[in-house]
């Protein structure tokens, strides 16, 4: 049979990783990841490499 867990502790931990992506996020603490599409920028004729925050979706664009 399965082990039965209270349902008040599932919650709580729930709300727990939910708070804990966005409150870092908003503070700045990103995790930033490379986004694997190649990205050129047209205006400065480079090629720049894209980063994706793993937790918000957010990007961040730097020129290499």
């Amino acid at each position: 049979m399965a082990d039965i867990r209270s349902l008040d502790a599932a919650r709580k931990q729930a709300r727990k990783q939910k708070a804990k992506a966005t409150t870092l996020c908003r503070h700045g603490h990103h995790r930033w990841e490379i986004d694997t599409r190649p990205q050129f920028d047209v205006k400065a004729g480079k090629l720049v490499t894209r980063y994706r925050c793993s937790r918000c979706g957010e990007y961040q664009v730097k020129a290499k």
